[in-house]
C-alpha cells in the first residue's frame, strides 16, 4: 500500500531527545477528544467581533490584521459586533438553505463570478459557500484580507479549496457530507440495472429508427455476485438495495466493522477476492493517493472474465485508458460512469464513446431531495461556525493553542508517522476496530495534554485511504464512524520532565499482520518509536528492538540471525539503485531471528523487493512509505 507522506514543513523539533528508563506502570484511559489536520499552526477565534482585530498565532511568527484598510463602497456594510454576517453565495443552492441563512444574516446571492469578481467581492464577506464549480484559491484568502471565517462547500469533495492557504488564513472549512447519500446510492442502482439490460444503447437505437430486439440481449441480476469497494454510508446503501435486488454481495474496506456488514448481510472480503470472484463491481472508494488510479491494467488481470463496473465515486480510481482496453478485449463486458478523471471528458473520448459503456455527467448527487438537504446541512454548519460553534464536518484546524503544539510539535510528526506505519501491517478484510495507544512521560497525567497526538495516529490511520480529512474538530466523530475504538493509557517513566513523551506505542488488536513479527506477545501489531535529535525514530516492531528514523521509505525484514545478511540485503538494492539512508538490526536472542530494519529514499520496484524474499535466510520482508 502506498501512503504520501504529510510532514508539516514549519515543525522545528528541539535537537535533543529525552532518555527512556525502566516503566513503572501507571494507566488511566482517557476520552477522545478531538484531532487535528496537518496544517495545526494557527488559532482562530470564530467569535471575535468585526470591531477588534483577527489574531492568528504561528509557530513561528505572529501577524496581526485588523480591517482599517477595507475601502468604503456603495455596497460596503460596516461590520460591528452587533451587525449581522455577509453571506456570500456564489452557486445555487437550495431554498430551505437560503432561508436558514436569512434568518441569521445578510446573504448575497452572486453566481457565475469570474474569479476576478469573486475577489473583488469577498473583502465585504464574513463566510462564502460554493459547489464544486467555484474555485477558492490563495488569492481569494488574500484578497479577502483577514474578513473571511468561513468556507462552507455544499458537498463532500474539496478539491476546490486550498485548504493550507484557508489555514494559514485563518479560515475555518466546513463541508456537507451526510446530504448526499441516498442519492448518490440511488444513482448506483440505477446504473447497475440500466447497463445490465442495455438501456441507454436500446433507446438510442430505437430514437434512430431501428428495431433491434436480439442485439440488446441483457444479463439477470438476481442471483449475482455484486462487489461493493468501498462499504461507508453509500456503499452500504447500494448493498441494502442489491440485496433487495437478489444479489449476493461482498464487499471490501479496510475499516468497515465486520458486525455492521454481517447486520445487512454482506460478507467482507480482500481486494483480491472481491474483484476476482464478482460479476459487478461498483466503486465507492475516495480518490486518495492510495486509490489514484488502482484499477489499472494489472487489476483488470485478475478480474473475472466479463465483469461489468459501475463508478458513482471519483473518476480518478480508474485508469480510463486501461479500462477501453479491457473493454476492447472483452475483459470487462460493460462500465457504467457517473464521474470522470477530467470533467467534463475531452470532446471524442474513447471511453464515453465506447458502445459498451453508458454514462451520465455526474448526476449522483442530483435530486431534489438531496439538493434541499445539501443545503440545509451547509446552511447549518456555516452559520454554526459563524456563531464561534466547532462543526463535525470541519476540514481543517481551527482553534490550537501554539504553546501546546510549539512543544509537541516533533511528537506530532512521530504520532502520524506511527499511524501510518501500523496500517500498513494490517492484513485480511476484517477491518480494523481497535487501537491501544501507550504513552510513556515523567510527566504528571494532567500535565499532558494528548489530543494532538492521538488525533495525528488517528489521521495516520484513516486518512491514506479515506476521503476523510482528519482534524481536532472531526477526529472523535469519523473514528466512530468508521467503527474504530481508540483506547488511551499512561505510563509514567523515570526520565526528565522537560520532554513531554519519552515514546509512542501503538496497538492494533484483532487483525491479520501482513509481517508476523510485528506480533507482540498478545497477538496485536505493535511498534514504538521515539523522538531523537527532533527526528521521529522506530525504536520497536513486535518484540524486536530496532532504530531507524522514520523518514521517506521503509523495509522491515525478518531474517535467521547469521553473518552477512546486512551486505546481501544492501547488495541488491544498490545494484538497484536503492539509497540506503539508514539501517538497524534488532533481535532477541543471538544467532536465532532478527529483523532489519531499513530506511530507503526510493521505492523499490517490485523486482528488487522479489530479489530480498529470496534471501534464503529471509523469512518475511514488507515494504512501507511513510
Amino acid at each position: 500500500m502506498a501512503l504520501a507522506s504529510t510532514a508539516n514543513p514549519i515543525f522545528s523539533p528541539p535537537l535533543t531527545s529525552p532518555s527512556s528508563s525502566s516503566p513503572s506502570t501507571k494507566s488511566s484511559h482517557l476520552s477522545f477528544l478531538n484531532s487535528t489536520s496537518s496544517n495545526i499552526s494557527l488559532k482562530l477565534s470564530l467569535s471575535r467581533p468585526r470591531s477588534q482585530s483577527l489574531l492568528v498565532r504561528n509557530v513561528l511568527k505572529t501577524v496581526e490584521s485588523s480591517d482599517t484598510s477595507v475601502s468604503k463602497g456603495r455596497d460596503l456594510e460596516f461590520i460591528t459586533s452587533n451587525s449581522k454576517p455577509t453571506i456570500l453565495v456564489s452557486e445555487k443552492l437550495g431554498e430551505a438553505g437560503l432561508e436558514l441563512l436569512r434568518s441569521f444574516g445578510n446573504v448575497d446571492c452572486s453566481y457565475n463570478l469570474s474569479p476576478e469578481e469573486l475577489c473583488s467581492k469577498i473583502s465585504l464577506c464574513d463566510a462564502l459557500i460554493v459547489r464544486s464549480g467555484t474555485k477558492v484559491t490563495r488569492q481569494v484568502f488574500e484578497a479577502a484580507k483577514g474578513r473571511l471565517k468561513v468556507v462552507g462547500r455544499a458537498g463532500v469533495g474539496i478539491d476546490n479549496v486550498d485548504l493550507q492557504a484557508a489555514t494559514e488564513f485563518g479560515c475555518l472549512v466546513v463541508n456537507a457530507p451526510t446530504a448526499n447519500t441516498i442519492a448518490a446510492a440511488e444513482h448506483g442502482i440505477a446504473l447497475l440495472a440500466a447497463m445490465a439490460r442495455n438501456v441507454a444503447q436500446a433507446d438510442a437505437c430505437m430514437k434512430s429508427g431501428k428495431w433491434q430486439r436480439n442485439k440488446y440481449v441483457g444479463v439477470s441480476l438476481v442471483g449475482k455476485t455484486l462487489a461493493v469497494m468501498g462499504f461507508g454510508k453509500v456503499g452500504s446503501e447500494v448493498a441494502r438495495r442489491a440485496k433487495g435486488l437478489g444479489m449476493h454481495v461482498i464487499a471490501h474496506d479496510p475499516y468497515a466493522p465486520a458486525d455492521r456488514a454481517r447486520a445487512i448481510g454482506v460478507d467482507l472480503v480482500s481486494f483480491d477476492e472481491a474483484i476476482s470472484t464478482a460479476d459487478f463491481i461498483s466503486l465507492h472508494m475516495p480518490l486518495t493517493p492510495t486509490t489514484s488510479k488502482i484499477f489499472n491494467d494489472e487489476t483488470f488481470t485478475k478480474v473475472k472474465k466479463g465483469v461489468r463496473i459501475i463508478n458513482v465515486a471519483r473518476g480518478g480510481v480508474i485508469d480510463e485508458d486501461a479500462l477501453v482496453r479491457a473493454l476492447d478485449s472483452g475483459v470487462v463486458a460493460q462500465a457504467a460512469l457517473d464521474v470522470f478523471t477530467e470533467e467534463p471528458p475531452p470532446s471524442g473520448s474513447k471511453l464515453v464513446q465506447h458502445e459498451n459503456v453508458i454514462v451520465t455527467p455526474h448526476l449522483g448527487a442530483s435530486t431534489k431531495e438531496a439538493q434541499e438537504g445539501v443545503a440545509v446541512e451547509i446552511a447549518e454548519a456555516v452559520v454554526g461556525a459563524l456563531r464561534g460553534e466547532l462543526s463535525a464536518t470541519a476540514v481543517n484546524a481551527p482553534m490550537v493553542p501554539p504553546e501546546v503544539l510549539s512543544e509537541l510539535a516533533p511528537y506530532v510528526v512521530l504520532a502520524e508517522k506511527l499511524g501510518r506505519l501500523a496500517v500498513q501491517l494490517v492484513a485480511g478484510g476484517s477491518g480494523i476496530k481497535s487501537v491501544k495507544v501507550a504513552y510513556r512521560s515523567a510527566r504528571d497525567p494532567d500535565d499532558l495534554d494528548t489530543r494532538l497526538l492521538r488525533a495525528m495516529i488517528t489521521k495516520g490511520i484513516i486518512e491514506p485511504i479515506s476521503s476523510s480529512h482528519i482534524n481536532l474538530v472531526n477526529a472523535d466523530f469519523t473514528a466512530k464512524q468508521k467503527g474504530l475504538r481508540i483506547s488511551e493509557e499512561r505510563v509514567v517513566v523515570d526520565s526528565s520532565p522537560e520532554y513531554p513523551v519519552d515514546s509512542i506505542q501503538v496497538q492494533i488488536s484483532d487483525v491479520e499482520s501482513k509481517f508476523a513479527s510485528a506480533l507482540s506477545d498478545n497477538g496485536s501489531i505493535s511498534i514504538e518509536g521515539r523522538v531523537k535529535y527532533g527526528i521521529p525514530h522506530l525504536i520497536r516492531v513486535g518484540s524486536f528492538s530496532v532504530d531507524v528514523s522514520l523518514e521517506g521509505n521503509l523495509i522491515l525484514c525478518c531474517q535467521v540471525d547469521q553473518p552477512g545478511m546486512i551486505g546481501r540485503v544492501g547488495n541488491i538494492l544498490g545494484q538497484n539503485n536503492v539509497n540506503v539512508s539508514f539501517m538497524s538490526v534488532g533481535r532477541t536472542v543471538k544467532r536465532t531471528k532478527a529483523i532489519m530494519a531499513i530506511g530507503v529514499d526510493e521505492e523499490p520496484d517490485k523486482d528488487t523487493l522479489r530479489k530480498i524474499g529470496e534471501v534464503p535466510a529471509v523469512e518475511e520482508f514488507v515494504f512501507l512509505k511513510l
